[in-house]
């Protein structure tokens, strides 16, 4: 009997969008995923620079962002635990899924870059990549970037090019400009009450 499979998707999510529900779909519907857990990054390299959510909004956001999609799950273990390195995440879910096998979803940026990450091979040991395309990355650079890595652990998603990143959302908050259909209407909501993102 062939394992339940988990995914686990990593990143800032400053704040969570369209694109990151759209490629957790699309990792469910090509790897018969269980269930996405999305889960925060405790200490993104921009930490504390103005103009960016704290944590637990980050988290809360995240949570608004997939509570009506049940295979959806946001997770707090980076933010609770301090944890940094992904191997160290996917580690904390093995433990605490142990009869799943574990799928690291990310974008074509991140595979490009994955031989600088904190030891790639001990990521891979605990799971395989799901990788999504993003605009202006090099399908042949991508591809033979899964190919190095490739024992069977790496799967290239044919995911829909979304031009849509946290940065832009955050972006066109401090210019005033609207985010309806970039964000889960939640999100966006919560971005307007708290005046997150403000051009100050």
């Amino acid at each position: 009997m062939t394992a339940a499979r988990i995914g686990v998707m990593g990143g800032t999510f400053d704040p969570p969008h369209l694109a990151h529900l759209a490629i957790a779909s699309d990792a469910c519907a090509r790897l018969g995923l269980e269930r996405v857990l999305f889960v925060p990054a405790a200490a993104p390299p921009h930490k504390d620079a103005e103009g960016h959510a704290a944590p637990a909004a980050r988290l809360l956001m995240t949570e608004l962002a997939v509570e009506h999609d049940m295979r959806f799950v946001a997770s707090g273990l980076e933010i609770e635990r301090g944890l940094v390195y992904t191997r160290d995440t996917l580690a904390a879910v093995a433990e605490r899924f142990p009869e799943r096998e574990l799928f690291f979803i990310m974008g074509s940026d991140s595979l490009l870059q994955f031989d600088s990450w904190h030891d790639p091979e001990d990521i891979l040991a605990l799971g395989g990549l799901v990788v999504a395309p993003r605009p202006g990355d090099d399908a042949a650079a991508v591809r033979e970037a899964a190919s190095r890595w490739d024992s069977g652990r790496v799967t290239l998603l044919d995911s829909p090019l979304l031009g849509i990143s946290s940065s832009l959302i955050r972006a066109r908050v401090a210019a005033g400009l609207p985010v309806r259909y970039l964000v889960p209407e939640d999100v966006e909501f919560y971005i307007a009450e708290h005046r997150l993102y403000a051009a100050t």
